[in-house]
């Protein structure tokens, strides 16, 4: 194998690598160790993964600070006291 093969054997391994974390922090449980998910809270560009409304699919895309389906990782227990919700808050619905 070449320094070429070499480099781009390496560069996909890398990839693959990314995808799998990413998988497993979508998949993540409401709570890690001494973590929770915080609904509510996450900041604009600094939500930890997914929206709980299906917007988008990544870290990293709230656009507006604390919106109710954007969550980050907080310590255990101190959700509430920031201002947020352990589960996500449904939209109101709109009167016709």
């Amino acid at each position: 194998m070449n320094k070429r093969q070499a480099f781009v054997a390496a560069a996909l391994a890398g990839l693959c690598a990314t995808s799998a974390v990413s998988a497993a922090a979508h998949d993540a449980p409401a709570t890690t160790g001494d973590k929770e998910k915080c609904y509510g809270v996450a900041k604009a560009g600094q939500n930890d993964c997914a929206s709980a409304d299906g917007a988008h699919s990544c870290a990293g895309q709230a656009t507006q600070d604390n919106l109710p389906g954007e969550w980050a990782y907080v310590a255990k227990g101190t959700c509430t006291q920031a201002g947020g919700s352990l589960k996500p808050v449904k939209a109101a619905k709109q009167a016709k």
